[in-house]
């Protein structure tokens, strides 16, 4: 685990947010199929609700005191990171700590910490 955990900190926190959206992005489609009887289009909307900057930005605030100091960190260098796509429809504050929830999301993904993962993403509806 320990040279997991050293390969994964070497990545960009960037890496870590890309990996976070798809696994976010997943566990929420997946809690709505498996949750309602709504069709792909109607799926699709109610998925918004969640995975949108705001959403997540709120979630991150809301778990913030409940993360461990390495967690807190990684959110740091999450929400810190330089990323130079300005976003459509969140305010640039929004947008770090949405970035910052994904790239918490994605080095728990990636360093196989299924269970701390879990725990957070039941969190988030």
């Amino acid at each position: 685990m320990e040279e997991l955990e050293k390969r994964i900190n070497e990545l960009s926190p960037l890496t870590w947010a890309y990996i976070g959206d798809a696994v976010y992005e997943l566990y929420i489609r997946e809690k709505l199929v498996n949750n309602t009887k709504l069709k792909p289009h109607k799926l699709h909307l109610e998925s918004i609700k969640y995975v949108k900057a705001s959403a997540q930005a709120n979630i991150l605030k809301n778990i913030e005191e409940e993360l461990t100091e390495k967690e807190k960190e990684i959110v740091k260098r999450a929400r810190n990171a330089k990323n130079h796509h300005l976003p459509k429809n969140a305010d640039v504050n929004e947008y770090m700590y949405s970035t910052a929830f994904e790239g918490l999301i994605g080095y728990l993904y990636l360093t196989k910490q299924e269970e701390r993962t879990k725990e957070i993403l039941s969190k988030c509806m």
